[in-house]
């Protein structure tokens, strides 16, 4: 079985995705509330707290223009979680072939990580050729894709791990990458304070700068 959906098809052209936590429906609200504003209409959110789902559902039903993203999908049974909750599309860490599966079984769209070559062919048997580069600052970051352009020269790439406002327009400029993914555009800190207009500067600031 083959997974037929892609991450490429649901960015609508979006060449950076914010990789949020959200904590509390505070957050929920007012994040993406404040990406939109900053022209930003993907958003991975990470199941690394407590209300991560929930936040799924509340942004989903509160801003159904913003596309979503779970990451840090580690289980089946998240990514079962994940999509009833609303999620579009799913990235996980590493690739596993239980993740794989229940990707062909929900018949939503799935982005591996990975940071090997044979990471890469095992994901590409389900038909597979967008991967989540991870962490891409340890795997090699540019030299690594620039490399992995060779062998998988019609595979693409979204570095995440240790991309930054930095770095991401290296990135960028690869022809194997289709995005790249990142907290500095919703950082934490930020989100706590409720400081909403900072986060709408940075994403304006990185869409112009892209």
């Amino acid at each position: 079985m083959k997974i037929q959906k892609k991450i490429s098809d649901l960015l609508g052209g979006q060449k950076i995705v914010p990789v949020a936590v959200i904590e509390d429906e505070a957050q929920a609200l007012g994040l993406p509330k404040a990406l939109l504003e900053g022209g930003v209409k993907v958003i991975e959110i990470t199941l690394r707290s407590d209300y991560a789902l929930k936040s799924i559902a509340s942004i989903k039903q509160n801003y159904p223009e913003m596309m979503i993203l779970a990451g840090t999908v580690n289980t089946p049974e998240q990514m079962q979680l994940a999509v009833a909750a609303g999620a579009e599309g799913i990235v996980s860490p590493g690739f596993t072939t239980t993740l794989a599966d229940k990707a062909v079984e929900l018949d939503v769209a799935y982005m591996p990580g990975v940071a090997t070559g044979s990471e890469i062919l095992a994901a590409n048997e389900y038909g597979i050729t967008e991967f989540k580069l991870f962490p891409a600052n340890i795997a090699g970051g540019v030299g690594a894709l620039k490399a992995f352009s060779g062998p998988f020269f019609d595979f693409t790439f979204c570095p995440t791990g240790g991309v930054s406002k930095d770095n991401y327009q290296d990135y960028l400029a690869l022809d194997n990458v289709i995005c790249v993914g990142g907290s500095w555009l919703a950082p934490k800190q930020a989100a706590r304070a409720g400081d909403w207009d900072a986060i709408t500067a940075l994403c304006k600031q990185a869409l112009v700068a892209s």
